[in-house]
């Protein structure tokens, strides 16, 4: 099987820049993008969106609370009917830079504490499944197999993939242990590349317990802003390639 490489990418925000959005887009296929809420601004997203569309590789909207203080990482109890006028303002707003480098936004992935909050929130969940829908119901859902926010947008007839992450620990639940928690973000290349191979080739991730937990996934996550991303990405990238899997977008599948 061939499986989809993204990252986590226009985080700056006015003269502070975050990762290497310009090497990064060299060996991703998609790119989630910052939309304002949590990261980024007009002109980082305009940036993120034409380098991207230059190198071919797929745009995402990467929509989260709004939080530039936490960096998005933090919860925040919001109304649904707000968050689904929040989701469609952030994915509305990149995408009008998106056909602005003659691309679109094609998928959603939510970002840190959303992404996080939407494996079992259920009200969150459907509002973010239901600002999608309404915004443009041919937009792909990507986020964690076995999730609230996978199976409304499943139910809001969204097209559904899967990810996994490269560079993060797993729960013995399948889920990501909190970046509170020691060792909750890999850093070595090495650890991350077989652990990403086994996820392709055999389906398992083994948590933090030592457990073989099952994982199925359309997309790799490798984050932008862990230190050596550009790196990581690089190896990993070089052996999906050499091993026959890929990478290429999940929503040209």
């Amino acid at each position: 099987m061939t499986i989809d490489l993204n990252s986590d990418l226009g985080e700056g925000f006015g003269a502070w820049r975050l990762g290497d959005d310009d090497a990064l887009l060299t060996l991703v296929t998609s790119a989630n993008v910052a939309c304002g809420f949590h990261a980024g601004d007009p002109t980082v997203m305009r940036g993120a969106c034409e380098e991207a569309a230059r190198r071919g590789v797929a745009i995402g909207a990467q929509v989260g609370y709004r939080d530039l203080a936490g960096f998005g990482r933090r919860f925040i109890d919001v109304d649904p009917p707000e968050l689904v006028n929040d989701v469609v303002y952030q994915i509305a707003a990149l995408d009008g830079f998106a056909r602005l480098a003659g691309t679109r936004v094609t998928y959603v992935k939510p970002h840190g504490a959303l992404y996080n909050a939407i494996v079992h929130h259920e009200a969150q969940a459907a509002a973010v499944a239901e600002a999608v829908r309404r915004y443009d119901p041919s937009l792909a859902a990507l986020g964690l197999p076995g999730s609230a926010w996978l199976r409304h947008a499943a139910d809001a007839g969204l097209p559904c993939f899967q990810e996994a992450f490269a560079d993060r620990a797993y729960t013995p639940q399948g889920t990501l242990v909190s970046r509170r928690e020691p060792g909750a973000v890999l850093h070595d290349p090495d650890v991350i590349v077989a652990r990403s191979l086994r996820m392709v080739t055999e389906g398992v991730v083994t948590a933090v317990d030592g457990t073989d937990v099952p994982v199925r996934a359309d997309s790799l996550c490798v984050h932008g802003d862990t230190p050596g991303a550009v790196a990581i990405a690089r190896r990993l990238r070089d052996e999906l390639t050499r091993t026959g899997h890929g990478p290429r977008p999940f929503t040209t599948r």
